[in-house]
């Protein structure tokens, strides 16, 4: 039986080579080229998109001295994790399809898509997607190795990946915690105060110690980026006549001013401060303390308008979900170009085709919906618990997006598409196994040896 996983392992590993071939060097945005500048020191390091990620890069490349070292890296965790999955789904459920269909996740367009793209919603998403992994394991070695250490080994893991992604990623948050509940039910079952006590210290720990860290070792540059919400809020909420009256410094009234006439001139909805913003030198840090304090006296008499705005905006998210695919890698003064061309266009014509073809599988609002079925119905199945977590983990980071979102594209639910598909997954090929029961940290091993002894006599 375990000659299985062992050619799971196998087509894995040829999935993770086949993934690093095509995106080599790693797939890169304007975002992408920015923090790699960072990543080399030819820019100073900024906190605009988190730290963390360049910082990871920067160690890389001074170990391997290539940049593609990213792109193998978050390969190998993306099919290492379902490689993990599929074995957790293999060994309760001995279902061969079953074990296949979760590695072909990493296969499906909306998937394969941003891959090898380097980018932290893309980070964010696969060290999630590793810590789900390592949930399921300790799930199923809850009762066949009930020894503390391995546990709190697992437990850490996890915490690791799931601070990377909320590091990375600021507002996975909102996906990480249904996670990690996941995570801690998974290993201990009934988990008495103390123990989530002691679990979320961890969590919090595996925060606030790298946080810290970089931020005083690194000290990257105050961007204030934060103020980028609350400027695409004034210039689409107030009317010219409001902003041209607005209590704040001349030069930044006309700016604001100049702003939404260009946004209304070009259509842009969103994401002002790139499209329609006069930005001075220093970015948003001069302003951003006046636009805080505007946005603060404004929106509260601004209520209505400020919820049809965003209510606006997150519908065009939901139904018209754009930039389902990141060609290339963009025009750039580093040198840095696709190494497969031809690859490259075999992925295009893949996913632009299905995009086309089956629009629904890039639109969030299908992966909402799924989200919210997932999490209301979970089924009875030995990965029931696993398939509620999905749900409302991916249901939260869609509908955290309402008050925040800066633009429109599928990237922002990447997550939610991985999330829902692999509960989807497991709620289909467990319904026929039965959950083990909750299991107290003080039971003995013989105990449960003994009250499971046919489910574990046939995973041998």
């Amino acid at each position: 039986m375990q000659r299985w996983v062992w050619v799971l392992a196998a087509v894995a590993a040829l999935c993770c080579l086949g993934t690093v071939l095509v995106f080599a060097p790693g797939f890169l945005s304007p975002d992408s080229l920015d923090q790699l500048r960072q990543a080399q020191g030819k820019a100073p390091l900024t906190d605009w998109h988190p730290p963390v990620l360049s910082l990871v890069w920067r160690a890389l490349i001074a170990v391997t001295g290539s940049i593609t070292a990213m792109l193998v890296l978050q390969s190998v965790v993306l099919w290492g994790a379902l490689w993990g999955l599929a074995r957790c789904v293999w060994e309760p459920t001995r279902s061969r399809g079953g074990s296949v269909a979760v590695l072909g996740v990493g296969l499906a367009p909306f998937v394969l898509t941003f891959a090898g793209v380097v980018w932290k919603d893309v980070h964010a998403a696969f060290a999630l997607l590793a810590a789900c992994a390592v949930a399921l394991t300790g799930l199923l070695l809850r009762d066949r190795d009930p020894r503390p250490a391995v546990r709190w080994a697992l437990l850490w893991l996890g915490v690791l990946f799931l601070a990377y992604a909320m590091l990375v990623r600021k507002n996975a948050f909102l996906a990480a915690i249904p996670v990690f509940v996941m995570l801690v039910l998974a290993l201990w079952g009934a988990p008495g105060r103390r123990t989530w006590v002691t679990c979320t210290a961890a969590l919090a720990a595996g925060l606030v110690v790298p946080a810290a860290a970089v931020s005083l070792l690194a000290s990257p540059v105050q961007t204030k980026q934060g103020a980028q919400i609350m400027l695409d809020d004034l210039v689409h909420v107030l009317t010219v006549d409001e902003l041209r009256s607005a209590d704040v410094s001349p030069a930044l009234r006309d700016r604001l001013v100049a702003s939404a006439r260009e946004c209304e001139r070009v259509g842009a909805l969103s994401d002002a401060y790139w499209a329609c913003y006069r930005r001075p030198a220093d970015g948003l840090r001069g302003d951003s303390g006046e636009i805080t304090s505007l946005w603060l006296r404004e929106m509260s008499g601004h209520v209505p308008q400020y919820l049809q705005y965003r209510l606006l905006l997150f519908t065009t998210l939901l139904f018209e979900t754009d930039y389902p695919y990141k060609a290339g890698i963009s025009r750039n003064d580093l040198g840095v170009e696709v190494a497969h061309p031809r690859l490259e266009d075999i992925l295009g014509t893949y996913v632009k085709g299905m995009a086309r073809d089956l629009p629904w599988l890039f639109r969030g609002w299908f992966w909402l919906a799924v989200a919210l079925v997932l999490a209301l119905r979970p089924g009875r199945g030995v990965f029931a618990m696993p398939v509620r977590a999905l749900g409302v983990s991916s249901a939260a980071y869609v509908l955290g997006y309402l008050p925040i979102m800066p633009a429109t594209d599928y990237r922002y639910v990447y997550w939610p598409a991985i999330a829902c598909s692999l509960g989807v997954l497991l709620l289909w090929f467990g319904r026929g196994t039965p959950p083990p029961p909750p299991k107290s940290p003080g039971a003995t091993a013989g105990r449960t040896l003994m009250e499971h002894q046919p489910a574990d006599a046939g995973g041998q």
